[in-house]
């Protein structure tokens, strides 16, 4: 890898979230998937990212705590005062 690659690939984390996003501009978009197509490292930090939004967003459905978890967990936490709400 040679500094200018170093360089565009810190560019490209600067821009990850959006670009995951899809909130940047079409010629921002083009010049990260032509990176992309050069650089295997930074393809990896992609879809690993995409998977982890992925996994998140397939298990993001609202967990029922059972009433007796709860209960326990607002006495150990001095949280008396929250369970009936």
């Amino acid at each position: 890898m040679c500094e200018d690659d170093h360089v565009n690939c810190k560019a490209l984390l600067g821009s990850l979230c959006d670009y995951i996003d899809g909130t940047l501009s079409a010629e921002l978009c083009s010049e990260i998937d032509r990176h992309l197509s050069e650089c295997s490292d930074c393809r990896v930090v992609i879809d690993t990212l995409n998977k982890t939004v992925s996994l998140y967003h397939g298990s993001a459905a609202e967990t029922q705590v059972p009433g007796a978890v709860r209960e326990r967990l607002f006495r150990v936490l001095k949280l008396d005062d929250y369970l009936n709400r």
